[in-house]
């Protein structure tokens, strides 16, 4: 039994225990949001760990993408990029790895992560073809949905499908005037094998199929864009929106057949267009929780697009948006490094926490309460207790002449705090 039939069957699970405790509300709550999809927990029952809530009336949560190339590949590495990602609070990780031994490396990341893990079941697939010197055009129905049973069986908590891109989207999209095309690695993937065999994606069209693997598991359905926009230009076109209403649709399906669904959104989009964007997608999809991958605003910021993606996501968050799929430095340049992936996770944290504080969430706003006494009293301590990255705060203070002082070397013993106490109002 699912997560979700068993809270439509009025069953409390111990996930739905822990994710109660973990967001500060009564279990039953937890219970009726599940039943109704607006919340999902992707924990698949092959695998231990703690659960996690994504979703209405939760906080927001972020995931960090890891994972080999064909050009580079460390597995040792990508490990350390886990343990970064979890380190600075991030609260799942995606492997989407394309080079070395794939199997072995989603095992060893699986059996590694007390977070929730993601995958990409296409990237594997495609990769592997590759490696033997086959064309895409040679991939399967067979061979897709095997690999996804696979990855279910491993223990793969949730996974990215481009059920979205069929022969009508596509259609739809020839017809659009776009700058970048499509971005999606997966949906391109899905693209050229319909257009080269001239029928219909078969996630789409054995859907079904997908649905009782998933079920059987209880691994989350991560729906994907795979018409996002790559180029603030191209954000909410006819493409873009042809797949989200077919994306609404099947999630009504995954739902009608027990299974957790979310939806992943943009990409590149316009500050004006994020907030509409975000209650576009909500009303035809059904409230199912939403994972966006920034929002990016603006395209002209390779190297600080952690900080464009967080200016994003935290107008995304504030507006409904559930799960943030974190970017870094690196994002459209390289793989990102150690110090990439912890920076993106704390450039997007911020961005998560901006909109709990905006949706008003239990707790939000005491943590900043917090910080501004621990600051009105220069209890340097508690200072860095509540800063979200508090080795940081320390290194950075300790780097100051004045730091065995009540003063930071920016006004020294001009402080306003000081000559504010000397006044009586």
């Amino acid at each position: 039994m699912t997560q979700i039939e068993a809270a439509r069957s009025n069953r409390v699970t111990d996930a739905m225990h822990q994710v109660a405790q973990k967001e500060g509300l009564t279990v039953e709550t937890v219970r009726e949001k599940v039943a109704a999809g607006v919340v999902v927990i992707p924990k698949n029952r092959n695998r231990n760990g703690q659960a996690c809530g994504i979703g209405q009336g939760l906080k927001t949560k972020v995931n960090a993408n890891i994972g080999t190339s064909p050009s580079h590949c460390d597995l040792k590495e990508e490990l350390a990029k886990l343990d970064t990602a979890v380190a600075a609070g991030a609260d799942a990780v995606m492997d989407l790895s394309t080079g070395g031994n794939l199997d072995n490396i989603l095992q060893t990341i699986l059996n590694h992560s007390p977070v929730m893990v993601g995958t990409v079941p296409i990237y594997k697939v495609v990769s592997k073809l590759m490696a033997e010197n086959k064309a895409l055009a040679e991939m399967t129905a067979d061979d897709i949905m095997e690999e996804i049973e696979r990855q279910a069986v491993a223990g793969v908590d949730f996974i990215t499908v481009h059920c979205g891109i069929t022969r009508q989207s596509l259609s739809i999209l020839k017809g659009c005037d776009r700058i970048m095309g499509m971005v999606s690695r997966g949906g391109t993937f899905m693209a050229e094998w319909i257009i080269v065999h001239k029928e219909e994606n078969p996630l789409y069209a054995q859907y079904d199929r997908l649905l009782e693997i998933c079920r059987q598991h209880d691994v989350t359905l991560s729906l994907g864009d795979g018409l996002r926009p790559g180029a603030i230009h191209d954000a909410e076109d006819r493409a873009q929106i042809s797949e989200m209403l077919i994306l609404g649709e099947l999630a009504r399906r995954a739902r009608n057949a027990g299974v957790q669904v979310m939806i992943e959104g943009p990409g590149h989009v316009p500050l004006r267009y994020i907030a509409g964007d975000v209650q576009l997608q909500k009303r035809l999809c059904g409230n199912a929780p939403y994972y966006v991958l920034g929002p990016l605003p603006t395209d002209i910021a390779p190297g600080y697009d952690h900080l464009v993606g967080a200016i994003g996501g935290a107008i995304a968050a504030a507006s409904g948006a559930d799960f943030l799929c974190y970017l870094t430095p690196a994002e459209h340049l390289h793989l990102p490094t150690i110090q990439d992936v912890h920076d993106g996770v704390m450039a997007t944290r911020i961005a998560a926490h901006i909109g709990d504080l905006e949706k008003r969430l239990p707790g939000a706003e005491n943590w900043d309460r917090t910080m501004s006494l621990a600051r009105r009293k220069f209890d340097w301590e508690a200072m860095y207790s509540q800063a979200i990255d508090p080795q940081l705060a320390r290194k950075r203070r300790m780097q100051s002449e004045d730091h065995d002082r009540d003063v930071c070397t920016m006004c020294g013993d001009l402080c306003a705090i000081k000559t504010f106490d000397r006044i009586t109002l």
